[in-house]
């Protein structure tokens, strides 16, 4: 159940507000949407606290299905529950999923084309170049953590040396490591 909104915060107008809203943020994500939803959600708009959105965020992780899916759902249902929902998540496919399938069919006519690869590859490096500014980005968020910031240094790079370097499975990753966290935060927490 997620929180009701405040009344002194800004807040989509209507359903047709949210659906563009959340059309506008599809089309500017490319690979790490993380930087541009925060910004668009948080910063821009003001519909999330930063505080909120790292919370929101964190659910929508561990939740089955693209994050950015699940965090648009749950803004949606926040303002106006159940359509609100699937307005948002209206917005976040429709547009992008008709760009998809051109894009792809004029990938199948021009895969081979070096040039082609080339931007792909530029791309990529652009996208992990987004994903690690957001994860800087939110790592303030660290600081109002009961945790000690060591430790979740640690946690981080374990999950970094678990997933990129060992192959370990993402879903045994979370449930490990997200275990731990929890565990040493709730011991920190009673003390």
């Amino acid at each position: 159940m997620t929180p009701a909104p405040s009344a002194d915060r800004p807040r989509p107008a209507s359903l047709r507000h949210l659906f563009v809203a959340f059309t506008l943020l599809a089309l500017q994500g490319f690979g790490g949407v993380l930087a541009v939803v925060q910004r668009e959600i948080v910063e821009r708009r003001g519909w999330l606290t930063q505080d909120e959105f790292i919370e929101d965020w964190a659910v929508a992780q561990i939740m089955p299905g693209p994050n950015v899916v699940n965090l648009s759902m749950m803004i949606g249902a926040r303002y106006f529950g159940l359509r609100g929902a699937m307005t948002a998540l209206a917005g976040l496919i429709a547009v992008p999923l008709a760009l998809v399938l051109l894009l792809a069919n004029l990938h199948a006519h021009f895969a081979g084309n070096p040039q082609v690869e080339g931007a792909l590859r530029g791309m990529a490096a652009v996208s992990a170049g987004l994903i690690a500014a957001a994860g800087l980005k939110l790592s303030n968020a660290l600081a109002r953590s009961p945790l000690p910031a060591a430790w979740c240094i640690g946690i981080a790079a374990l999950g970094f040396v678990l997933v990129a370097l060992l192959k370990v499975p993402l879903v045994w990753v979370l449930l490990g490591l997200g275990g731990l966290g929890w565990a040493l935060t709730w011991r920190e927490m009673r003390a």
